[in-house]
């Protein structure tokens, strides 16, 4: 089993705390988490993959055990995330990299990728839209609403996605066994979660959401006019990304790998081997 190294790097003013594993001369894969969790979500996976990549996983600004900065220190939009993940890449002097995102992850690499469209040697999505096509209208409405009016009551109803049964809940829908599922992965989110101001982070994230679909054009044209290696592996039970986002990779990228697994959204807490194994057939292709 690989080492895990469990490091923290200032950035500008703010701390990113990150989990490292593999040779310094190995390829790097670059793993960005997703909503409410943090680099805790790729903990099995590092090891997994670190025979054959230097693996990094940073956790978001406001999430896990990164800086949280209030909303009034910090603003909390995914174009500023993606400016402190930029500067974190700089100061580790990595400038090429497979990244593989989730859920938040998705919006921050496309914005890598846009900045620096030759960074990014190859994607692998799981369940990270980069279309219109995949999210779900009845878990989004609430968001969309939020972005468009941040009255006092579309704040009230966003609210409880930021308690802990909606927070289970992402971990355990759409899994066919759900003793799989290591109550501590969300245990771990909902203590990090209740830290003070991080509610209001994230709400301002909910806000900023909308923002992602506004490169989704430019994001296509990346893909098409580079056709990198690219791998949609999917819980296809997912209620908040649906498989039609996975699909869609293909439009733009015809010999893009799409694999569909009976799992939902944190497919890593139910499904590693697969998810492991699906990367390994994929990487062997190219």
């Amino acid at each position: 089993m690989s080492v895990v190294h469990h490091r923290t790097v200032l950035v500008g003013d703010h701390e990113v705390f990150y989990r490292e594993s593999g040779s310094e001369n190995a390829p790097v894969l670059l793993l960005l988490h997703g909503f409410p969790t943090s680099s805790h979500m790729f903990r099995h996976l590092i090891p997994a993959l670190a025979d054959r990549y230097r693996v990094i996983a940073p956790a978001h600004i406001g999430f896990g055990r990164s800086s949280a900065p209030s909303a009034d220190d910090f603003e909390y939009t995914f174009d500023s995330l993606t400016k402190v993940t930029r500067t974190f890449l700089a100061d580790l002097g990595i400038a090429k990299y497979t990244v593989y995102v989730q859920d938040y992850g998705a919006p921050i690499a496309w914005r890598l990728a846009l900045a620096d469209p030759e960074s990014v040697e190859a994607v692998i999505s799981q369940n990270g839209n980069a279309y219109d096509e995949g999210f779900v209208p009845e878990f989004w409405e609430p968001i969309w609403a939020y972005g468009a009016d941040r009255s006092d009551e579309n704040e009230r109803a966003l609210r409880p996605a930021l308690e802990r049964e909606a927070v289970e809940w992402q971990y355990k829908h759409g899994v066919a066994d759900e003793a799989t599922v290591d109550p501590d992965a969300w245990e771990h989110d909902l203590a990090l979660l209740s830290r003070p101001g991080v509610d209001r982070a994230q709400l301002d994230l909910f806000a900023d959401y909308a923002s992602n679909r506004q490169l989704y054009p430019a994001v296509h044209d990346w893909l098409r006019t580079n056709q990198i290696p690219l791998l949609a592996v999917w819980g296809k039970n997912d209620e908040i990304f649906a498989p039609a986002g996975a699909e869609a990779f293909r439009r733009d990228v015809p010999g893009a790998h799409v694999e569909l697994i009976d799992g939902g959204h944190f497919l890593l807490e139910s499904n590693l081997d697969d998810v492991v194994r699906t990367i390994e057939e994929w990487r062997s292709t190219f």
